[in-house]
């Protein structure tokens, strides 16, 4: 098998192992993708406004007033009234995503990260450093 062959191999392989991966925790949480997207975003920023939650996952105003009120009805979420502007809002997340059963959202992605610790920092800096040169490559293309 040629070296590009054996990358784009490898490549899919994380692809699809990372996805399955992700995809059994969302079946076992009973949460869609785009729940456990916006969990993950919430963990990141806790207290962030509908609008920027909305504008980091690509929906409708609507469709993240629908997602919010879904996920705090599950008891998942909170929504706290600004102190400041009682027409401004923030989400909260009301479980863990750092302890079980949550953390199965974050398994893959640390994992793979203790991996690639356990890599010799230059083979590791190497492989980071082509990956982002072809992603710019293949990018300014389209």
């Amino acid at each position: 098998m040629s070296l590009p062959s054996a990358l784009l191999s490898a490549l899919d392989d994380y692809v699809a192992a990372r996805d399955e991966a992700i995809a059994h925790a969302r079946r076992d949480l009973n949460v869609s993708e785009l729940e456990a997207s916006a969990m993950s975003w919430i963990a990141e920023e806790p207290g962030i406004r509908p609008s920027n939650l909305r504008a980091h996952l690509g929906v409708t105003a609507a469709g993240v007033t629908t997602l919010v009120d879904r996920l705090i009805g599950r008891g998942l979420l909170r929504r706290e009234l600004d102190a400041e502007d009682r027409r401004v809002n923030h989400i909260y997340l009301e479980v863990d995503m750092d302890d079980e059963p949550w953390v199965a959202l974050r398994r893959f992605p640390r994992e793979v990260e203790e991996a690639v610790r356990s890599e010799p920092a230059d083979v590791a800096a190497a492989a980071a450093e082509m990956l982002a040169r072809i992603t710019e490559r293949v990018r300014a293309r389209s």
